[in-house]
């Protein structure tokens, strides 16, 4: 963070100083909400979880370096305390901002977010200091604490902005109010909550409609594929760029297919130029989170040529993402834990079909351990069921559906589908899959683990992995 005192922290968010021996004494390093990332000079935000309350690890905080608390109450050391402690980091948040010399770039979308953020750090960093959310932080809590990671080395603030119902991005966004903002698509993660895709284009829109002025310099990217992306244009007073692999895409892929091993390959076009991208990432669908960072860097002054090499040679940063892991044995582990939704799981389907053609050459077989895709509300059936018959059509050669209900129902989509005999399955829980693939992988196999969080298929992705280190991919 940039360096300010604790008085100026305290006036900032309109809190008032307890035991603080000291207010001009400044915090320049990280806010944390962990007592255990302290370092010298945080300021530490204490916030009540569902299981323990950060008030109670004030004084551990402290004594680990934090300058102060940012509390909601006295802790009996230095703190800022103040009626609501997550109001007070987005309030900091937008103070830090409006004080740095940086682009900040905001994305949203319903798939492929945390692995486009990804990319596109890793493409401006290229340019100078950037600054992006580790993992997936692109709530109320976790926007403002990557916001106040910058400092006045920062020349890019790269920001993730996720949504459950309408005003929530917009909100975020008046936080830390964005030059430049990405939409990637719309689809149906978290239907079951926003009730249908035009409502979640509607929550979507909302980053585009906060951008400055194309005379402002204000910019919307966005996705020339997705009808309900495209539309947006008509939405801001921003200067549109569009991506994709339409005609018209100012940010455009052709020749788009991929390796014997799964990863993307393309001929990059932009308006300066044009470049060949052969990506280290797994699956068809990085293609089109590659174009989006593409735009955005050009945006900002990278060469076509440049922005080719920098996706040739980006990697994933965030974990449980198409994280692919050889064994020593030869069986390949394709870690897509984190999250699922209709969108992802199909294109990691499809990643571990086009993977399964390798595998097939030396003997392996594919396998397609899945869960349940959460949230997705009166579509859950007809999802599930989908999922299951897409798993049967590309030739997948065994599903393990894990899991209750929704497990049954893919399942049934590939029973219905014209799977026979051992090629599908149903198990209860993550350790009977666990169990059913140890005695079941021969090597050359390629496992794909893919589920909403609340499956806990990271666990068997681990149980697989165990004792095999960081792997050969």
């Amino acid at each position: 963070m940039i360096a300010l005192s604790l008085a100026e922290i305290a006036a900032i968010v309109g809190g008032q100083q307890h035991d603080i021996p000291d207010p001009g004494r400044t915090a320049d390093g990280p806010v944390v909400i962990d007592s255990r990332e302290v370092r010298p000079g945080s300021l530490f935000a204490a916030l009540p979880g569902d299981n323990v309350d950060g008030h109670d690890f004030a004084e551990r905080a402290v004594a680990a370096g934090a300058v102060a608390v940012l509390a909601a109450r006295p802790v009996g050391v230095p703190a800022i305390v103040v009626d609501d402690v997550v109001a007070a980091l987005g309030t900091l948040a937008r103070a830090v901002v409006e004080r740095l010399d940086a682009t900040v770039v905001a994305l949203t979308g319903s798939a492929g977010k945390t692995s486009t953020k990804d990319l596109i750090a890793q493409l401006l960093e290229r340019l100078g200091p950037t600054v992006g959310p580790p993992g997936n932080f692109n709530n109320e809590i976790g926007l403002p604490l990557t916001a106040l990671r910058a400092d006045e080395d920062t020349r890019h603030l790269v920001l993730e902005m996720g949504a459950r119902g309408i005003g929530h991005i917009r909100y975020l966004a008046e936080l830390t109010p964005p030059r430049i903002g990405l939409v990637l698509n719309v689809g149906t993660a978290h239907i079951g909550e926003f009730g249908g895709r035009e409502q979640i284009a509607q929550a979507k829109g909302e980053l585009v409609e906060v951008l400055p002025s194309a005379a402002e310099g204000g910019v919307a990217v966005l996705n020339a594929d997705d009808p309900l992306v495209r539309a947006m244009s008509a939405r801001t007073k921003a200067r549109v760029l569009l991506f994709g692999e339409a005609a018209d895409a100012d940010v455009r892929a052709e020749d788009v297919r991929l390796t014997a091993t799964g990863q993307p390959a393309f001929t990059l076009h932009t308006p300066t130029g044009c470049g060949d991208v052969t990506m280290r990432l797994y699956g068809e669908h990085h293609v089109s989170n590659a174009l989006a960072a593409a735009a955005v860097a050009h945006e900002l002054g990278m060469p076509a040529h440049r922005i080719a090499t920098a996706l040739s040679e980006a990697g994933q940063l965030s974990r449980w993402r198409m994280e692919v892991t050889e064994r020593a044995d030869g069986v390949t582990i394709v870690n897509d834990a984190y999250n699922a939704n209709p969108e992802s799981m199909r294109a990691a389907l499809r990643a571990l079909a086009a993977m399964g053609q390798a595998a097939t050459a030396r003997g392996g077989r594919t396998w397609a351990v899945l869960g349940q895709m959460a949230e997705l509300g009166d579509d859950a059936l007809a999802e599930h069921d989908a999922v299951g018959r897409l798993a049967v059509r590309l030739n997948v050669s065994k599903l393990v559906a894990v899991g209750g209900r929704e497990a049954a129902w893919l399942q049934m989509g590939a029973y219905n589908e014209g799977s026979w005999g051992e090629e599908s399955v149903h198990v209860s829980d993550a350790q009977a899959a666990v169990d059913l693939l140890r005695s079941e992988l021969r090597p050359g196999d390629v496992v794909l683990l893919k589920a909403s969080r609340s499956a806990g298929l990271e666990r068997v992705a681990a149980a697989l992995l165990a004792g095999e280190g960081e792997g050969a991919r």
